[in-house]
């Protein structure tokens, strides 16, 4: 698998991500390192806690990185949660966090194909 499917795969945007960071060698070296981001963990944690500004946190960061890596599937779903629970709308972002688990493991299965683990 080469990084531009890995980019089809999470549904992300290659072109952009390659143009913002101006080579294929930085974007591979950041998307593997998005598997250890924490980001996504804290958020379900914080979420099940009911530690809403620390959800809220974890989502904003999560929604940066995926902006930043052109994950744009991820980034979608994660502004839409990090929107709401900035609006302090509890119950909408617990019901949004199914699209945001989704995303993330459709991003993280992409990343590891392309790995080969």
């Amino acid at each position: 698998m080469t990084l531009k499917d890995c980019y089809f795969a999470l549904e992300g945007d290659y072109e952009e991500v390659v143009g913002r960071l101006y080579s294929e060698a930085l974007v591979q070296k950041f998307a593997v390192k998005f598997l250890a981001d924490k980001s996504f963990q804290l958020l379900d944690e914080s979420l099940k806690a009911g530690s809403y500004e620390e959800a809220f946190r974890a989502a904003h960061t999560l929604k940066g990185v995926s902006q930043n890596l052109s994950f744009t599937k991820l980034y979608r779903s994660s502004h839409e949660i990090t929107e709401a629970l900035r609006d302090k709308s509890y119950d909408k972002a617990a019901q949004l966090f199914t699209k945001v688990e989704a995303d993330y493991l459709q991003t993280v299965a992409a990343i590891q194909a392309f790995q080969g683990t």
